[in-house]
C-alpha cells in the first residue's frame, strides 16, 4: 500500500463534486485552482461538515461553504427555499458533505483498501475555527458556484499500528446483537 499521489486525491474530489452538484443539486460547480496548505484555517463565518476517514489510512474531509450558499445548497437538495440556515439546511449540508467524501472514499479504497466514513458533524456560526488534533497539510480544492466558492478540504494519513482497526468490516453492526 503506497500513497495516492496529491493529484489523483485532487481529481477525485473534483469527480466526486462534479458528480453530486450535476446529479443531486442541478448545480454548476466550476473547479477553481486547488492549493495546499499546514494546519488549521483561520476563523470563518458561515457552516463546515467534517466527515472522518479510518480504516489502514485515517484522514477528514471537510465543506466549507457561507450561509448564502448554504441555503442554496439547501434548497437545490430539497426544492425549497430557505431564507434562513435551519436544522433542514445544515441537514442537507451534512447530506451533501457525506455524498461528496463518500464518493471520495469509494475511490480512495480502490488502492487503500477497506476504509469507514463517520457520520457528518455540521456547524454553523460565525468567526468560528474547526480545528483537527494531528498537525497535517490539507489538499484544499475550492468549487464556485455564481458568486459563491465552496471550498472543500482533505487530509489523509497512513492510520499508526497501534491505533488501527484490526478487522474493518462493511456490513453494519447491530449493538443489539
Amino acid at each position: 500500500m503506497s500513497q495516492i499521489p496529491r493529484e489523483e486525491i485532487v481529481a477525485m474530489i473534483q469527480e466526486a463534486t462534479a458528480s453530486v452538484f450535476s446529479t443531486m443539486l442541478n448545480l454548476p460547480a466550476d473547479e477553481q485552482p486547488d492549493r495546499q496548505e499546514q494546519g488549521d484555517p483561520a476563523p470563518v463565518d458561515g457552516v463546515v461538515a467534517l466527515l472522518g476517514i479510518a480504516g489502514p489510512w485515517t484522514g477528514t474531509g471537510r465543506i466549507y461553504c457561507s450561509a448564502d450558499f448554504a441555503r442554496q445548497v439547501a434548497g437545490a437538495l430539497l426544492m425549497t427555499e430557505f431564507s434562513a440556515v435551519d436544522g433542514d439546511v445544515l441537514d442537507a449540508v451534512a447530506e451533501v458533505a457525506n455524498m461528496i467524501i463518500g464518493n471520495l472514499k469509494t475511490a480512495l479504497e480502490g488502492q487503500l483498501g477497506p476504509l469507514a466514513l463517520s457520520v457528518p458533524t455540521v456547524v454553523y456560526g460565525r468567526n468560528y475555527q474547526a480545528r483537527t488534533a494531528i498537525a497535517h497539510d490539507w489538499i484544499v480544492v475550492p468549487f464556485r458556484c455564481g458568486g459563491e466558492v465552496m471550498d472543500i478540504r482533505f487530509c489523509l494519513m497512513p492510520t499508526p499500528e497501534r491505533t488501527r482497526i484490526p478487522h474493518l468490516r462493511h456490513e453494519p453492526v447491530s449493538a443489539l446483537g
